[in-house]
C-alpha cells in the first residue's frame, strides 16, 4: 500500500468514526481524543492529517458529495438525481444539521453546489442534444453555475425549515423551473444563432 493509499485510508476511517460519533453528541461535544481511541491511532496521526475536528468535518463533507456524484451514473434523469441528493440528506440529516450550526451557511451551499452542478450540467447538455444546439463552453458553465447556486440556496432552505416545507413541493419547483427555463434559453440560443448566419449569408 502506497503512502497515499495509507493516508487516504486513514482520512476516511477518521471520517467513519465522526459520522458514528455525530448520531449521539453535538459537534462541539466530540474530542480528538475519542475519535484517536476509535481509530486506535494517537493524536500526532489525527494532527498529521487535520487541523482541527472542523476540518476534518469539512474533509468528510466534501467526500460525502464526490460519492454522491458517482452515483449519478446510475441515475436516468435530473428527478432522479435531485430524488437521490435528497434521499442522502435524510439519511444523513445530523451530519448535515450539526456542519450547518458549526461551519454556517457558505460551506453546506459548496456541498450542496459540488453535486447539483454535475446534475444540472449534464441536464443542460441533454438538452443541447435534443435540440440540436451547440453552447459556449463558457455560457455552459456559467448557465450551470447559476442554476446550481440558486438550488443550493433553496435546498439548504429545506433542509433549515423542514417542518415548513415540503420535501416533495421544493423538488418539483425545482423540477418545474428546470424544464421550462433551460429549454427556454437554448431555443433561443438556437433562434439566436440561426438569425446571426442568415444576417452573415446576406451580406454582400
Amino acid at each position: 500500500m502506497t503512502n497515499e493509499e495509507l493516508s487516504l485510508k486513514t482520512k476516511q476511517s477518521f471520517a467513519k468514526a465522526l459520522k458514528n460519533a455525530m448520531e449521539n453528541k453535538k459537534l462541539s461535544k466530540i474530542t480528538v481524543s475519542e475519535l484517536c481511541a476509535v481509530c486506535q491511532v494517537n493524536r500526532k496521526t489525527f494532527y498529521y492529517h487535520f487541523e482541527d475536528i472542523y476540518s476534518l468535518l469539512k474533509w468528510t463533507l466534501e467526500q460525502e458529495a464526490v460519492e454522491v456524484v458517482k452515483n449519478f451514473d446510475l441515475v436516468v434523469n435530473t428527478e432522479e438525481a435531485i430524488r437521490f441528493v435528497m434521499d442522502y440528506v435524510d439519511e444523513n440529516k445530523h451530519i448535515i444539521s450539526s456542519a450547518f450550526d458549526s461551519m454556517g451557511y457558505e460551506e453546506i451551499k459548496r456541498f450542496f453546489y459540488n453535486d447539483l452542478f454535475s446534475v444540472i450540467y449534464g441536464a443542460i447538455e441533454q438538452g443541447e442534444e435534443e435540440l440540436q444546439v451547440t453552447l459556449n463552453s463558457q455560457f455552459k458553465d456559467f448557465l450551470a453555475a447559476f442554476y446550481s447556486e440558486a438550488s443550493a440556496g433553496l435546498l439548504i432552505e429545506w433542509v433549515k425549515n423542514r417542518m415548513t416545507q415540503d420535501r416533495e413541493t421544493v423538488l418539483q419547483n425545482l423540477l418545474y423551473i428546470y424544464k421550462i427555463s433551460i429549454p427556454a434559453i437554448l431555443k433561443e440560443k438556437r433562434n439566436t444563432s440561426f438569425t446571426e448566419t442568415q444576417t452573415f449569408n446576406q451580406l454582400p
